[in-house]
């Protein structure tokens, strides 16, 4: 008997229990949403990705001392260098931001926010630093409503400064550097200054974006910055050539005045009141933000959210107001109810099963997470192993549950409104451990692509106020837990991870862009290397899939299989084929330890650390020996 048949029977002998408990519910409250109330809301399974560039194939790396795994090459080489030189993983992360703000401004950058998740060796201490951007003290709940109180186009929303909020990545940096920085801060952007005014060579990636992208060529002066004349059209601009040399000196001056002056420097005088001028005045759709907000900004330190997987490891990840790590601990709990080990990859039954337990998380996302700061969020409550045991038994092995109703777990006490933000997927995920073993998984963003398509100072700033639900209220009249509130984090599903084994060593060091999808795409290399037993480029490589809270289950453009699509449909699943573009960057434990222990997911112990970089996009690994 197979182990989707034998929940089959589960399924059976529970039935009058589940049933029960959903229609119960928890401390007196109404019933959680029905399946119809789901279905409304905008987020789909696969929202529109930042752009696909192709598919590379990359080989796995090996090093022995350190090792850096990013989206760009360059600032790879940045990071490595700073490793070299005896800096910490801290210290090399901010040499990446540093440069990635150059080379991927679609992406991430000075304008945006971050969570770094830290591992610190010596210690043996886990902490989260967040640097999630903040709702100016002017922003409103219905700010993005028309008179009418319908939602505005996502277009109008986030094309001006209408969706800047507060950016927190500087100063999160140098918080993080405050307590972790082994090199000075000044010399940490000696790269991307100097990257900045002897230029960098416009990759394929970044003249494919700008290639598509029709709105930021009508927005000054990222404009100028990023086109040129058109040779047959003196009236039509096109994207600088693959190649030819960029130069951004702007740039190079506001990271001079950061490295000199610190994130002071950032977020009072003068390039603080240029980002708010250019917010604030924008001729069409001006926004909130102030210089009050700026100075207000304050990162915070946060505990983890860490479940065990498979009885040995430890998966952590990061707390509200990002719902990643517990929406990956979620789908693990599910998923450690079954015999995944026993499922090939990229099979039907694997992809159905995973695909049931996305649907199952992302309901109760929908309804309970967001900002923990500003709404009581039921952490507990759905992360307890009795109520993950329950959702599983939902799952029926022969056929797709279609849109997912959401769970009542422990803690809820009044049921919040239905969210229906978006999440959009331009992100950066960078993964580094050092000599000394410390470890940092860090994701970062400006959220849509060339985020709010405002530059200042040479860079670009961010649309993440669009993160929040632009509806306050759901349908029903009740009020939805990521609504836009003065002062709040929008909900985020950055999800950089860290795998620990029973003995608290590092195991894997994992993330990635691509908006509400990265829970999907971080799962998948889980159970790629855990029950797989992948290395983990190859788990990197597995093609990406997956649902939300419609009944669409979504397959990967670039490796779908017709055998796969057919079967699934035999399942009753709706399928679309769509470019699911990830940006996985991870670290595996390679080598042998100081006490004897081999790495869990070791394939060769001649070298210390394994790294493997997303085929989709133009990371690479590399390090010292």
């Amino acid at each position: 008997m197979s182990s989707l048949q034998a929940l089959q029977q589960r399924i059976l002998l529970s039935a009058a229990l589940v049933g029960a408990f959903l229609t119960l519910g928890a401390c007196g409250s109404t019933a959680p949403p029905s399946s119809q109330d789901l279905s409304a809301a905008t987020e789909d399974t696969f929202l529109p990705p930042e752009g696909t560039s192709g598919f590379t194939e990359k080989k796995i790396t090996y090093t022995n001392r350190d090792m850096v795994v990013a989206a760009n090459p360059l600032a790879v080489q940045a990071g490595v260098e700073i490793l070299k030189k005896g800096g910490s993983a801290v210290d090399a992360a901010i040499a990446v931001q540093a440069v990635l703000t150059l080379v991927e401004p679609q992406s991430s950058g000075l304008g945006g926010g971050a969570f770094m998740m830290h591992y610190d060796n010596a210690n043996n201490q886990l902490i989260v630093f967040d640097g999630r951007e903040t709702a100016p003290a002017q922003a409103t709940p219905n700010m993005f409503l028309t008179p009418e109180g319908n939602p505005i186009s996502f277009e109008k929303a986030v094309n001006g400064g209408l969706a800047v909020g507060t950016p927190g990545a500087v100063k999160m940096l140098e918080a993080a550097h405050k307590k972790y920085g082994k090199l000075a801060w000044e010399t940490l952007f000696a790269p991307a200054i100097k990257l900045s005014r002897e230029g960098f060579p416009i990759s394929p990636r970044l003249f494919t974006l700008l290639q598509t992208n029709a709105p930021l060529r009508t927005q000054q002066p990222a404009a100028a910055y990023f086109y040129q004349a058109d040779p047959n059209d003196p009236n039509k601009l096109v994207p600088r050539p693959v190649g030819s040399l960029l130069k951004n000196p702007q740039l190079a001056v506001s990271l001079e005045l950061i490295a000199k002056g610190g994130a002071a420097a950032f977020y009072t005088g003068p390039l603080a009141q240029a980002i708010v001028e250019k917010v604030r005045n924008h001729p069409t759709n001006p926004g909130h933000l102030s210089m009050e907000d700026m100075a207000n900004y304050q990162p915070k330190v946060r505990d983890a959210i860490c479940g065990i997987y498979r009885i040995r490891f430890r998966i952590c990840g990061l707390p509200m107001p990002s719902s990643g790590g517990t929406s990956v601990a979620m789908v693990l709990g599910i998923l450690d109810q079954f015999d995944v080990a026993a499922l090939k990859p990229n099979s039907v039954e694997s992809v159905h099963l995973i695909s049931e337990a996305y649907r199952l998380v992302y309901a109760d996302r929908a309804l309970y997470m967001a900002d923990s700061d500003f709404v009581s969020v039921p952490v507990a409550g759905l992360l307890n192993p009795e109520y993950l045991k329950r959702r599983a038994l939902l799952i029926n092995p022969e056929k797709s549950m279609g849109v997912p109703v959401a769970g009542v777990p422990e803690g809820v006490s009044v049921f919040s409104g239905i969210d229906q933000s978006l999440s959009l997927p331009s992100t950066s995920h960078i993964s580094i451990v050092d000599q000394d073993g410390n470890a940092v998984s860090m994701t970062t963003s400006i959220e849509n692509v060339f985020g709010s398509l405002q530059m200042v100072g040479g860079f670009l700033l961010n649309n993440q106020l669009t993160d929040f639900s632009f509806k306050p209220v759901d349908s029903t009249g009740k009020a939805v837990a990521n609504r836009l509130e003065p002062g709040k984090r929008p909900r985020s599903s950055m999800s950089p991870t860290i795998v620990f084994n029973e003995n608290n060593q590092v195991e894997m060091i994992i993330g990635s862009p691509g908006g509400s999808n990265i829970i999907q795409y971080v799962v998948k290399t889980l159970v790629g290397v855990i029950d797989w037993k992948l290395n983990i480029q190859q788990a990197i490589n597995l093609p990406n899939f997956g649902a939300q809270t419609s009944a669409v289950t979504s397959l990967e453009r670039l490796t779908s299989a017709e055998g796969l699509e057919n079967g699934l449909k035999a399942k009753g699943h709706t399928i679309s084929i769509v470019d699911i573009n990830s940006g996985l960057h991870g670290i595996t434990f390679n080598g042998q330890r100081a006490d004897g222990s081999v790495g869990a997911f070791a394939q060769a112990v001649d070298k210390k650390w394994a790294g493997g970089a997303d085929p989709r996009r133009e990371g690479i690994a590399a390090g010292n020996d």
